[in-house]
């Protein structure tokens, strides 16, 4: 299949985890009211369904296995923990993101309150050790307030380094279940081809999705283990009791994963149907000289490796997004960027799954990441291409590290508006769960325009636009016309809050319109210009 160009996008589309795997050298007041402007009756059930082009994944990875991102260490206070992820968060508004990716269970351990694991260790420095608040109950609420999505990170099947295991808490579920536990290549992992273990994954998932505001569900590309030489994952318990049906040890591997995949989706949408669920796997499934319908590739396959079909996923709908992780250069030989991409975007063409491109963040500075386009030159291709739908960054810190001059660039190129998020999978004739969002008001203070409104009911957060002249017309006339106001050039940003502080010293009118779980937009309600 051959990847769609995008024919109509706005200016800013025009201007436009960690798997770092060796495999053929890969590397891996006052106010007055200008005209009413509720939508046409006939179309306010609707809501504001225009241009796709205002949506866009920008997310990013915020790890914490290893304190790579946060906390910075362990044993901070509990309010150097959350004085740290409300600069973690802030830093997301700043560089123009819409979506934080945060790591809940990183070796089979919990950063948040949880009666069925233990404390993760990179919270105190003890597994088990209480730090003293619910670290993700406050991200999840932080980042609401400035209008950012959190989506919880699991790694499902990770136990962590031999040295880890020595130390696991009494009530770690490998210490209970010793026989959940294969030792392969100085590390531990629960075992995929046992039923209590895939059961047990998913229970703890369904917990979070259950007591957490949480806007979706993730995991990265850690499934059966990365091959290690010399190495056998020892499965032979599992494989002899729970083969059967299976000639191929490798086939039953892969199937161990894709029915995992798909009850983590049906739980998740029998719980929380707006809660999205998405993958990340390593960049290549197979490639062409494995199967002709491969990838253009030469290094490793996921689909061997770590048994993860990727494939399978996408065509059953066991996923909402995926994320390959193409943490490679445009024109390197063994796994081209470009090339990547485009067998990407055939594989989510025509589907319901949403593809967005995982980007190498940490990687700049390398041979084939240097200047100031270094990740710039990634989006210039990929975000002219139709099945993509946005970006996820590793890591975090590398946004405000190595690559900070570099995604600032980026951003001037691809990021010069704002971008809601994607909606959730839901029928296309799905109807907003909110209204109009009711008495705006805008005063002038110190040269900044102070925004107030009522909360509206069913509101999850809120898109601030400012308009000009001909926009307030559009959205006066009513019918389909009235939306095109509501652009992504006119789109100020997202909050989860009933108030916004605009310092720009530009002038025109403001509309607030609301987003519902589904993050579908309801419709705009009146405009307001303070200056008239």
């Amino acid at each position: 299949m051959t990847p769609r160009r995008r024919q109509d996008t706005a200016p800013h589309r025009s201007r436009r985890w960690v798997a770092v795997a060796a495999a053929s050298g890969i590397v891996l007041s006052a106010y007055a009211i200008v005209g009413a402007a509720q939508a046409d009756p006939a179309l306010a059930d609707a809501g504001v369904q225009t241009a796709s082009d205002k949506r866009q994944m920008r997310g990013a990875w915020l790890t914490t296995v290893g304190n790579i991102d946060w906390p910075s260490e362990p044993g901070l206070s509990a309010d150097e923990q959350r004085e740290e992820m409300d600069r973690r968060l802030d830093e997301a508004v700043e560089l123009g993101l819409n979506t934080v990716f945060l790591h809940v269970r990183p070796t089979a351990d919990a950063v948040y309150d949880s009666d069925l694991e233990p404390w993760s260790r990179y919270l105190t420095g003890e597994q088990g050790g209480d730090p003293g608040y619910d670290p993700l109950e406050y991200a999840v609420a932080q980042a609401h307030e400035r209008g950012l999505e959190l989506h919880a990170w699991f790694n499902p099947y990770r136990v962590g380094m031999d040295s880890d295991i020595a130390e696991l808490a009494d009530d770690h579920p490998v210490r209970e279940n010793p026989d959940w536990l294969v030792r392969y290549g100085g590390e531990g992992f629960l075992d995929p081809g046992n039923p209590e273990v895939q059961e047990w994954v998913t229970r703890v998932i369904t917990d979070v999705v259950e007591r957490y505001d949480i806007d979706g569900v993730h995991f990265d590309d850690f499934f059966y283990p990365y091959p290690k030489d010399g190495e056998e994952f020892d499965d032979n318990a599992s494989w002899k009791a729970h083969g059967d049906g299976f000639d191929d040890r490798d086939d039953w591997r892969r199937d161990n994963v894709n029915q995992f995949v798909a009850g983590v989706h049906e739980r998740i949408q029998e719980t929380k149907p707006h809660v999205r669920f998405g993958i990340s796997p390593f960049g290549i499934w197979r490639n062409d000289s494995s199967d002709p319908t491969g990838s253009p590739t030469s290094g490793l396959q996921s689909y061997e490796a770590q048994h993860a079909d990727t494939r399978t996923w996408i065509q059953e709908g066991s996923i909402d997004y995926v994320v390959p992780q193409l943490y490679w250069e445009r024109g390197f030989g063994i796994a081209d960027y470009e090339k990547l991409t485009d067998w990407w975007a055939g594989e989510v063409e025509g589907t319901d799954v949403d593809l967005y491109i995982g980007q190498g963040a940490y990687r700049v500075g390398e041979s084939g990441w240097r200047g100031e386009d270094a990740l710039s030159t990634q989006l210039d291709y990929s975000g002219d291409l139709e099945e993509v739908s946005g970006d996820v960054y590793f890591s975090y810190k590398s946004l405000t590290g190595v690559a900070e001059e570099a995604f600032e660039h980026l951003a001037e190129e691809h990021y010069s508006d704002p971008a809601l998020p994607p909606v959730a999978d839901v029928p296309a004739d799905t109807e907003p769960r909110t209204g109009a969002v009711e008495n705006l008001s805008a005063s002038v203070s110190d040269g900044d325009t102070e925004l107030e409104w009522e909360e509206a009911e069913g509101a999850r957060s809120y898109a601030v636009y400012r308009l000009g002249t001909d926009e307030v017309e559009l959205l006066e006339s009513g019918g389909e016309d009235a939306y095109e106001a509501l652009s992504s050039d006119n789109l100020l940003g997202v909050t989860g809050r009933t108030s916004w502080s605009d310092s720009s010293d530009e002038e025109g009118a403001y509309v607030v319109t609301a987003l519902d779980d589904n993050r579908l937009e309801g419709s705009p309600g009146e405009a307001v210009d303070p200056r008239s």
